[in-house]
């Protein structure tokens, strides 16, 4: 029995000490819930962690994806509190787009870095400030230990922290797939509107991939696009839970 006292605190020292390692922190965080049950659940804490590094991607290398991917950012961040540092390294933000998402002009500070390697600095002291609402940053490569050092700053913080994946070649799109410190990952690909009883177009719908959730499942969800709030919804044909099955499938990824 004395043998089994003495060893517990050490095991719980080894287990603090790899949670360090891996860049976790023991303070609880808060969430910021999607307000959709099906993606909610999915999700440690009921929601999208604050305090913490997120990753978004288009669900292809268009300007259609891309935008849907900027716009799924946007409605994150609108529902947040205070202001919004958005970085990026070429000046192509439609501002009108974010605020049909909800994100003002007045809420959003544009920095516009020359490199991906000032788009970081500018990222982590953003989140190291801990006065902003979100940090959002435009990223082609994102490595372990740049991710690393956001996870960290964004904790201390307790600001959320989003890096847009784009890429300006082919080959850098390869990097999405590899591992980093970020607590989710997303892809955002664009979907045919639902057709109208009249002649207009309809609310856009995503196809939402939650690609990774650490402590959490990956799921696929239909959605409509974020709306003046920032908040998405179920398409009318899978609120009523009639098409969920075929909707929402898990898919593991390594």
């Amino acid at each position: 029995m004395t043998a089994e006292i003495h060893k517990k605190p050490g095991l719980e020292t080894l287990r603090a000490a790899i949670s360090r390692l891996e860049g976790h922190s023991d303070r609880r965080r808060t969430v910021l819930p999607f307000g959709v049950r099906e993606i909610d659940a999915r999700l440690p804490g009921g929601g999208l962690a604050l305090g913490a590094l997120h990753e978004v991607a288009g669900g292809g290398n268009d300007a259609l994806h891309s935008a849907a991917a900027g716009q799924f950012c946007a409605g994150i961040a609108a529902r947040t509190r205070g202001k919004v540092l958005w970085i990026v390294t070429r000046q192509d933000v439609f501002a009108p787009s974010l605020k049909q998402v909800g994100l003002s002009a007045r809420r959003t500070i544009f920095v516009e870095a020359s490199s991906d390697v000032d788009v970081l600095a500018c990222f982590e002291e953003g989140l190291r400030h801990g006065g902003l609402g979100a940090v959002v940053a435009e990223v082609a490569r994102l490595s372990m230990t740049a991710s690393r050092r956001l996870q960290l700053a964004a904790e201390t913080s307790g600001s959320l922290g989003i890096a847009i994946r784009r890429w300006r070649r082919q080959t850098d799109a390869e990097d999405f797939g590899q591992p980093t410190a970020s607590v989710t990952r997303w892809r955002v690909s664009v979907l045919p509107s639902v057709p109208l009883p009249v002649p207009g177009v309809g609310r856009p719908r995503w196809l939402l991939e939650l690609i990774r959730a650490r402590a959490g499942e990956c799921a696929d969800f239909e959605v409509e696009a974020c709306d003046g709030k920032g908040r998405l919804s179920l398409p009318a044909t899978l609120a009523d839970g009639s098409d969920q099955e075929a909707a929402w499938t898990r898919r593991a990824r390594a």
